[in-house]
């Protein structure tokens, strides 16, 4: 009995080591980050003191020259992390938490960083194009250190570039890419011909009625930018999805699809069309470049929706199994709010599923989508189950609210979420928690069983 409680003790011991281990390494990854180190994300962890100035941020800007402009990535100076840190620790739920609290001297020193950065921006951004120009001037891009940059934001100049490489559309070696784009915007082309050019009398009856629901689905696609309601916009993306759901016969066209052409869509145009997406106009760009365009945006999005198949075909059971992890891990991390949910009668389903469907797209501005694709692209392969993480730190934005609204009331608020005027850093504080948590959940699956 004695050595029975000896052992249980030195386990005990041990897993509190370990936990406290995984935890301070987790600061440490935070404050590195805050010095500019490798790992991906740049951690903001405070909520902001005054709030931003939206006036300039009705629409994103695009610039065809070496200058650049807005990496997407905040560098504002924020005021603690101790409080984050602090309340984070609270609620995963782990023996011995008095362990898991964070010295002043680190706090501070974190947040000097924050601030030391802050008042460097310029030069930041600077170093930071230089990293990426290294990294695409090699003859063989070298893919993870692409990624470890791409994570906290891509100048947009270099966004269609960085883009078809993530996605793995164009080979890293540079002496292969023109050939292989070419091949690939031709192939395209042939697609269009053989499947979208023809009259409807050589369509089957299915093919009838899916192109007739991409139709009425086009205007529909992101209504707030006038930019989408362009004809020649519309027929683009009807092309792109029409001959998309044609060579997909497995999933075929799902509402929702139609969303997701869209950030590859304003990323590609961006190369041939400059400043504010509000005064661009598909007419001034010759039909080789529209097709180029569409062609691109054809085999991005087959790449994306490679690693996400079981989400779009019948019943979409990839969509209900990132649904069911999603409130699992909001569970473990704010019960409370999980539990009002669940005692007013909302599944996660009931907002959730849009979510996933549409990557976010319908939920923030379109100024901030290709900020945050640019995290998606950088995860690869393992954006699925990342999107757990961004998804809980999203809806955790407003736990206290959550906590104090009605069924009906929560239904309202969860479909016109107040995001209006969000800016670059409420997105980066999302983007921060999430890599917190996934840092700290992901590698501990028992976290996440009651």
């Amino acid at each position: 009995m004695k050595n029975d409680n000896i052992n249980r003790e030195h386990n005990k011991d041990t897993t509190t080591g370990i936990l406290d281990s995984r935890f301070n390494q987790t600061l440490r990854n935070v404050q590195g980050l805050l010095k500019g180190r490798s790992m991906p994300g740049k951690i903001l962890l405070s909520q902001r003191v005054e709030p931003p100035d939206n006036s300039n941020l009705a629409s994103p800007t695009y610039i065809r020259n070496s200058s650049f402009g807005d990496t997407g990535t905040s560098n504002r100076t924020t005021e603690t992390v101790e409080e984050e840190v602090h309340s984070t620790s609270k609620q995963f739920h782990t023996p011995n938490e008095n362990k898991l609290k964070v010295s002043a001297s680190n706090v501070e020193s974190a947040s000097e960083e924050v601030r030391k950065s802050s008042m460097g921006a310029r030069a930041t951004d600077s170093a930071r194009v230089m990293k990426f120009t290294k990294v695409l001037s090699g003859t063989m891009v070298v893919l993870e250190k692409l990624r470890e940059l791409s994570w906290s934001g891509v100048p947009d100049y270099m966004r269609p570039t960085v883009w078809r490489l993530l996605l793995g559309y164009a080979p890293p070696n540079s002496d292969r890419r023109e050939g292989v784009l070419s091949r690939k915007r031709l192939e395209y082309l042939d697609c269009v011909s053989q499947y979208y050019d023809i009259p409807d009398s050589e369509r089957s009856d299915d093919e009838i009625n899916m192109l007739r629901q991409i139709a009425v689905d086009c205007p529909r696609t992101v209504p707030d930018v006038s930019f989408f309601q362009q004809q020649q916009v519309q027929k683009s993306l009807e092309r792109i999805l029409y001959t998309w759901a044609i060579r997909h016969p497995a999933s075929g066209y799902v509402q929702g699809i139609n969303d997701l052409v869209t950030p590859f869509l304003v990323v590609f145009l961006s190369e041939y069309l400059e400043g504010s997406i509000d005064n661009w106009s598909m007419s001034d760009l010759s039909s080789d470049k529209i097709s180029n365009v569409e062609a691109d945006c054809y085999w991005c999005l087959s790449k994306l929706l490679d690693g996400m198949q079981d989400h779009y075909t019948f019943a979409q059971p990839g969509i209900q199994r990132l649904v069911f992890k999603f409130k699992e891990l909001v569970t473990r991390i704010d019960e409370p709010v999980s539990s009002h949910m669940e005692e007013q009668g909302l599944e996660f389903l009931q907002f959730a599923f849009r979510w996933f469907n549409c990557l976010l797209i319908r939920e923030i501005p379109f100024h901030l989508v290709t900020r945050l694709w640019d995290t998606y692209l950088a995860e690869g392969d393992a954006l699925p189950d990342f999107l757990v993480y961004i998804f809980a730190s999203f809806l955790l934005t407003w736990s206290d609210k959550l906590q104090k609204l009605d069924f009906q009331e929560l239904v309202m608020f969860l479909q016109h979420l107040p995001t209006k005027n969000w800016s670059h850093q409420e997105l980066e504080m999302v983007l921060s928690r999430a890599f917190m948590w996934h840092s700290l959940f992901n590698n501990s699956p028992s976290h996440l069983a009651k």
